[in-house]
């Protein structure tokens, strides 16, 4: 549980600090950012892996490359669920959600390493 809340406030802090730099992705303040980085975990602990599952033909055939799409999908419908985050476009969610995870890989990376001790 700890782990999830942790992931949730480096989402926040990173969805805050990309908005500033993303032309299409808006975040009205510092609860909406929580309250998206708290869907968006739980977006991804419980959608992507079905979506990541029921579109493998497609990911396997781009190589890995339609899991970007994912990624932005999934940022984009926690931006739909959430008041306060607004993505004016598909490269405000592609970008966004990238950003996302890639942050997401050093956050676990970090975490498992952390744990290995």
């Amino acid at each position: 549980m700890l782990l999830f809340i942790v992931r949730i406030i480096i989402t926040t802090i990173v969805v805050l600090a990309v908005s500033h730099i993303l032309p299409g992705l808006e975040v009205k303040d510092t609860v909406d950012a929580i309250f998206f980085g708290l869907i968006l975990g739980v977006i991804n602990s419980i959608v992507r892996p079905i979506l990541t599952l029921l579109t493998l033909p497609i990911t396997i055939f781009t190589l890995g490359l339609f899991l970007l799409v994912i990624n932005g999908f999934t940022f984009w419908l926690a931006s739909e669920i959430s008041y306060g985050v607004h993505i004016s476009s598909f490269w405000g969610a592609f970008w966004g959600g990238a950003i996302i995870w890639v942050t997401g890989i050093f956050t676990n990376r970090l975490i498992w390493d952390s744990h290995a001790r």
